[in-house]
């Protein structure tokens, strides 16, 4: 799409307001700059379109509660990188659902590295900490940066491993509220060569749903996803899955049948995970993708473009007569309600933003 380019504070403010009002994820923020051309003029339209989609009114983040975000940040050295700028990691903008702002404390050029994922379970056994720290280390040397969640166990070993060769730390909370708190010392460690980023608000309290939001980031940003210990339940599995979906080699530590930490790598080796034993097999593995070309990031249009045709009742009232509980594609969705693709993402928008709408993974969606 052209030259990277550079937000102007107004735009990032506009932003910055979109993303975070209510209902507004990255899947819809996208949605809505397509369709209106720019924030300001998404922003304009957020109170008709959640009317429309059936709610009584939804909260729009004010300009001055943005400011205050973007001014507190930038007191703590924090930058709030969006989409598209020159800084913004060149791996995560592929994914479907990157960040359009992504807050950045520490070195920003670790972020367009290439980035291997080392994560595992929480309850680590010491032989489990001893491989990953040993991993990040070799794939540090071989410069490497090494992402991970910042957790207890796996991720923690990696962190600490990588951090004179560069590691990320992805918060499932914002950069105020680190978790768990007894990393606050091993994040600000990591900043002094890497970086710790986080998609949401500073004082944001990390909740169980933020976890996996989280792990699509780590995924994200790397171009390949080690696992290292997962029972059969462990968030590492879901890091795993969504590396899958967004195109990213998924590899694993084998581990013994009789300890229930490895029956989640061991089940991944299964499905075809490529098996890890030493830091040459994730090297031999990714050498053949590194020369691929990355695709250019969405960007702000310079100028704000008519949005097409709204839609009817009777289109909408079909439309809505479509979906259920289960989810659907929404090229189905198109085909089915034989509306254009425009209006049927906009009716889409429009139930999103009045809270009836959820989105899943491969362009599915269903009613809430």
């Amino acid at each position: 799409m052209g030259e990277r380019v550079t937000l102007t504070d107004e735009q990032r403010i506009d932003w910055l307001r979109l993303i975070r009002s209510d209902n507004v994820g990255p899947r819809t923020f996208r949605e809505l700059i397509n369709h209106f051309g720019g924030a300001r003029a998404a922003l304009e339209a957020l109170p008709q379109l959640a009317r429309r989609g059936g709610a009584a009114g939804t909260r729009i983040c004010s300009q001055a509660e943005a400011e205050k975000e973007l001014s507190a940040a930038r007191a703590r050295g924090i930058a709030l990188v969006a989409l598209g700028e020159p800084d913004y990691p060149p791996r995560l903008q592929m994914i479907d659902d990157p960040p359009p702002l992504l807050a950045v404390d520490g070195e920003h050029a670790i972020l367009t590295r290439h980035l291997v994922a080392i994560v595992g379970s929480r309850n680590a056994s010491a032989a489990g900490m001893k491989f990953a720290a040993t991993l990040a280390r070799d794939l540090g040397a071989a410069g490497y940066g090494i992402v991970s969640g910042l957790a207890r166990g796996i991720d923690a070993a990696a962190h600490r491993a990588s951090l004179d060769s560069g590691t990320v730390a992805v918060l499932a909370g914002g950069h105020e509220r680190i978790y768990p708190a007894e990393h606050v010392q091993l994040a600000q460690a990591i900043v002094a060569q890497g970086a710790t980023v986080s998609e949401m608000p500073l004082t944001w309290e990390p909740r169980a749903h933020d976890f996996p939001r989280r792990n699509r980031l780590i995924s994200g940003l790397s171009v390949g996803v080690v696992i290292v210990e997962a029972a059969r339940r462990s968030g590492s599995l879901i890091t795993a899955r969504m590396a899958g979906e967004q195109g990213r080699e998924v590899f694993a530590v084998p581990g013994s049948p009789l300890d229930p930490r490895a029956e989640g790598t061991n089940g991944l080796l299964k499905q075809g995970a490529i098996m890890v034993t030493a830091a040459d097999d994730v090297l031999a593995a990714l050498a053949p993708i590194l020369g691929r070309d990355l695709d250019q990031p969405m960007e702000e249009p310079e100028r704000e473009t008519a949005a097409p045709g709204e839609p009817s009742e009777d289109e909408r009232g079909r439309i809505i007569g479509l979906l259920g509980p289960a989810p659907c594609s929404i090229d189905d969705l198109v085909r089915l309600s034989r509306s254009s693709p425009a209006i049927v993402r906009m009716v889409l928008l429009e139930l999103e933003l009045a809270g009836r709408l959820d989105r899943h993974g491969g362009g599915l969606v269903s009613l809430v």
